[in-house]
């Protein structure tokens, strides 16, 4: 799981293991977590996007079925640096297989861009040759996450 800082990711992480809200430290670069949904173990390796971390993500890479991207639906200024971010990781050869979960996070506040802003934003519609999905979520109440998941 990856995504800008201040993005939900880590609070996503624990409310899927602990099913509650835990107070992290923005400075944590790395979290790995097993979850257990339905009959299946998820291993969660929460990776900030952050520029020390990024020269270890090949050896996240090499047996990645999935990677969860996590997005700050009420961060217009960031959405075009979140586009990067997950364009890099679809460009990346050794994910050439994996599935792309997208949580749409954030989407409790007001100002929350809809599922075509993501899309145009991340630059979606580009990527036709990459499984993706996005869903809608709110890591503090929990709404989306299973059901994201379950895709």
């Amino acid at each position: 799981m990856t995504g800008l800082n201040s993005s939900g990711r880590t609070t996503i992480l624990y409310k899927l293991k602990l099913g509650e809200i835990v107070t992290t430290i923005p400075e944590t670069k790395l979290n790995v977590e097993t979850v257990l949904h339905g009959k299946i173990f998820f291993t969660i390796w929460d990776v900030g996007a952050i520029d020390d971390i990024q020269s270890m993500w090949k050896f996240f890479m090499k047996r990645t079925k999935g990677i969860i991207f996590v997005v700050d639906t009420n961060d217009w200024a960031g959405i075009s640096e979140a586009r990067e971010e997950l364009q890099r990781l679809m460009n990346e050869d050794k994910l050439r297989d994996a599935a792309f979960l997208i949580y749409a996070n954030k989407q409790d506040l007001p100002n929350a861009m809809n599922a075509t802003q993501i899309i145009d934003g991340l630059g979606l519609r580009e990527s036709k040759q990459r499984n993706w999905y996005i869903q809608a979520a709110c890591a503090t109440s929990g709404d989306g996450l299973y059901e994201g998941l379950d895709w």
